[in-house]
């Protein structure tokens, strides 16, 4: 059986499995990402090519920014800006001769959940991944929608108050990251303590009322803008993705407050069906695998 290296190039850390092409995965592990210079990249990324070199058939890669996969260009590289305006898989092609595929990460876990996950059987809809910022991407004729530019999806940039559409204050990415959600949780406890999301959630689940209401109005607006994306793009399934999607409560917040919402508009119109996503941690390895395959087969 066809064996492969796959990687999720993320701010902190590379992660890489050797993956079958039944999703299989034979071993895992992860190196820190280099920040300073695309030599330093290009090597790393080289030393994890060269343990599985004489085992896999090609080298399937998840990494931030705008991405034109057809060709394997990197027009921006997120956080890594060495990786702007870069012919990424030819670089990449002189350290490690092999074929290589380059996508970028929120289009690969919506590549996952289209090859093998909860949006198998769609046409049209969409991912939304909440993390740091908003990953997204929407789906068209069951294939990952890149868009003119490569940055289709971009759910990030979208502006949730008009009043203010020049600063970062109110883009989605501020409104229901992370870093949102903790604002809203450290407002109702009237604290600035830092927590991280399971630890808000734990809070939440043990009873918290205030926690809950907090989370409540997150889901709120993250309903609304999924409302949104569905007046424009028709979606017959929205999933939801991120470490928080793990949480049930979550997933139940956003479906109230989604049909709150298409109960308000007074008249009947096709909702969508809002998922979580199936693949989780491993997301962007299968997604950026199912990438490949289907670059090659």
């Amino acid at each position: 059986m066809k064996k492969y290296l796959t990687l999720d190039v993320g701010g902190s850390a590379i992660k890489y499995a050797l993956i079958q092409e039944d999703l299989h995965i034979i071993e895992k592990s992860s190196v820190p990402t280099p920040m300073d210079t695309l030599d330093n990249f290009i090597e790393t990324v080289g030393k994890i090519y060269d343990e599985y070199a004489q085992n896999i058939v090609g080298m399937a890669i998840s990494m931030p920014g705008i991405i034109d996969p057809e060709r394997g260009y990197s027009y921006t590289g997120g956080a890594l800006r060495y990786i702007d305006k870069l012919e990424t898989v030819k670089v990449l092609q002189q350290r490690c001769p092999i074929h290589i595929t380059i996508g970028n990460d929120a289009k690969c876990a919506a590549n996952a959940e289209l090859g093998f996950g909860n949006l198998q059987d769609i046409q049209d809809g969409a991912v939304v991944i909440l993390g740091t910022g908003i990953g997204g991407c929407l789906i068209k004729d069951h294939k990952v929608h890149t868009g003119r530019h490569f940055s289709a999806g971009e759910f990030s940039w979208i502006k949730t108050d008009f009043h203010d559409a020049v600063s970062w204050d109110h883009a989605w990415c501020t409104r229901n990251g992370i870093t949102g959600l903790l604002s809203r949780v450290q407002e109702a406890l009237e604290t600035d303590q830092d927590m991280n999301g399971k630890e808000i959630f734990e809070m939440a689940n043990q009873g918290n009322e205030k926690v809950i209401a907090a989370i409540n109005q997150f889901a709120f607006e993250t309903a609304t803008q999924i409302f949104n994306i569905h007046s424009i793009f028709d979606c017959e399934k929205v999933a939801i993705g991120g470490g928080i999607s793990a949480q049930p409560l979550l997933i139940e917040l956003i479906q109230k407050n989604l049909d709150k919402i298409f109960d308000g508009l007074g008249f009947d119109i096709a909702h969508p069906v809002l998922v979580p996503c199936h693949f989780r941690n491993d997301a962007n390895l299968i997604g950026a695998l199912y990438q490949h395959i289907q670059t090659y087969k």
